[in-house]
């Protein structure tokens, strides 16, 4: 194995297991009683999130300016990524999870590896090598077994379907940033690309904030949400989120997405851990199952 495919191989893991503490942090953050009776609403958590994030990424942006100018049609291609992985994927996965449980949400989330490579092989003229399908085959049939019993013990179908949906939809936007990230990361490099993205996809995520909902509410909330919107700002935005550009630069996007489902493994140990959620065997058996791809996939 070389020395780059490991270091890209180690930092796409580092981000899984980073991302995968978001939907522990946002599930926690719903269970935080406000002034309303009602759990904190997700376009508000979203913009603390961004917000608490913005000055890492400003940093970033501007120890890295003036390197590699971008042209009017690359603006405008970092403009469309930046919403749409940052910005439109974590609102919809911030909305499903108001409807399921953080280890659920993480297995649903986890089929955009599948389709990130999918979207390759129609529209980017990619091919899937033996040990990918393999590793593919493994991971998704963990996920399948998984979801399924979860699906079927669940009290409240319809909303399961909803918070499903709305995560797949998440899982969708999310695998089209894999693929639109590649070149422009190429240009621009990991740092310089995720801080422009995450500057777009604030300024987003404060404008949605600003049209849907009163503004001094933002400085309302109870100080427990403030401290989970922090810690889910460094630990599983800005430090995965940089992991995550890097691995992609050092082994492209599909091993990068696929490296990527150890993140439910890890999210149903968090979730049982912090939430007191269940793990039942299906599940188990589909956390091996994903173990074993990711492990196959780490083999040059």
């Amino acid at each position: 194995m070389s020395e780059r495919y490991r270091l890209g191989f180690w930092l796409a893991i580092g981000a899984a297991v980073g991302f995968s503490a978001k939907a522990v942090f946002v599930k926690l953050a719903y269970l935080v009683p406000t002034p309303a009776a009602a759990p904190v609403d997700a376009v508000t958590l979203l913009a603390l999130r961004m917000l608490f994030s913005a000055p890492a990424f400003g940093f970033a942006a501007l120890r890295t300016q003036g390197a590699n100018p971008l042209s009017p049609r690359q603006w405008l291609a970092l403009v469309g990524v930046g919403l749409l992985g940052f910005y439109g994927s974590s609102l919809l996965d911030f909305w499903g999870l108001l409807y399921i449980s953080a280890g659920l949400e993480r297995l649903i989330l986890f089929t955009y590896p599948s389709l990130t490579l999918l979207l390759g092989v129609a529209f980017f003229g990619k091919r899937l090598g033996r040990r990918e399908v393999l590793a593919l085959l493994l991971t998704y049939l963990g996920i399948a077994a998984a979801f399924a019993h979860d699906l079927s013990l669940a009290a409240d179908s319809e909303a399961v379907w909803i918070g499903a949906g709305l995560v797949f939809a998440s899982s969708f936007c999310f695998a089209l940033y894999m693929l639109a990230s590649s070149s422009l990361i190429g240009h621009l490099g990991s740092i310089r690309f995720t801080a422009l993205a995450m500057g777009v996809a604030t300024v987003g995520v404060v404008l949605h904030y600003l049209i849907a909902r009163p503004w001094p509410e933002l400085l309302q909330q109870p100080w427990p949400i403030y401290a989970l919107a922090a810690a889910m700002a460094l630990f599983s935005t800005v430090i995965p989120v940089f992991m995550q550009s890097a691995a992609i630069q050092h082994i492209g996007p599909g091993r990068t997405a696929m490296i990527a489902t150890l993140g439910p493994v890890a999210t149903l140990w968090l979730s049982w851990w912090l939430l007191d959620e269940p793990v039942s065997l299906w599940a188990l058996l589909g956390a091996t199952l994903v173990i074993a791809g990711v492990a196959l996939i780490g083999r040059k």
